[in-house]
């Protein structure tokens, strides 16, 4: 059976990537394929435990390092035991975040050197990478007051500064100029519906669809 592939979702807080994976989910099921949606931090339960621990408490409850360390060992896990075994059956994975955004929080936004992290990464995941990277690219003021609009309870990354939220935009448009053959930005201003036609669109492009 062909090996399914691999897509991630990215962008800043309240950029709309929680929808915008179940309306790609739908739409993929609705080309026959098996689809398995999926998120980050979590996934199984070992990562899922630590999500808990990476985004309550205060900011500072965690160095980037620390974050960095944390992050890479639920992704592991992730991988190994949900990720991988349903690429290798032929299901197409949707993953609302991924090492992008340790490259950004942690990395671009936190100060950790992107040497480090590369080495954690690769000693973590090897050579694991999405096929596709859809990168919903957000005013962060914007979607700081979409994310204050829900009543949620404020995560750790969502509680920093406006200066941090910035600089994670710019991330995650540089991490997309530097690799254009993985990555996309769409407007994430745009309707739900009209982001999911977007992605759905550059998915077809660039992946194929029975």
């Amino acid at each position: 059976m062909a090996r399914g592939r691999f897509i991630t979702l990215e962008g800043g807080e309240g950029a709309g990537k929680t929808t915008l994976a179940r309306a790609l989910r739908d739409a993929l099921q609705a080309h026959g394929l098996e689809v398995v949606l999926t998120r980050e931090p979590g996934g199984t339960p070992n990562a899922e435990a630590l999500r808990e621990l990476l985004l309550e408490g205060e900011t500072g409850r965690w160095s980037p390092v620390a974050e960095t360390l944390l992050l890479f060992a639920a992704r592991e896990d992730h991988v190994r035991r949900l990720i991988e075994p349903a690429l290798a059956r032929g299901a197409w994975v949707i993953c609302d975040r991924f090492s992008d955004s340790t490259r950004a929080y942690q990395g671009a936004a936190g100060g950790l050197e992107a040497a480090r992290i590369t080495a954690i990464e690769q000693a973590a995941l090897g050579a694991m990478a999405p096929d596709l990277t859809v990168i919903a690219d957000l005013d962060p003021e914007d979607g700081m007051a979409r994310t204050r609009a829900r009543g949620e309870a404020v995560t750790r990354f969502e509680a920093h500064p406006p200066q941090f939220h910035a600089r994670l935009r710019q991330a995650f448009l540089d991490i997309a100029a530097a690799e254009p053959k993985r990555c996309v930005v769409l407007d994430a201003s745009q309707t739900p519906d009209a982001l999911a036609r977007a992605a759905l669109d550059a998915i077809e492009t660039r992946l194929g669809l029975p």
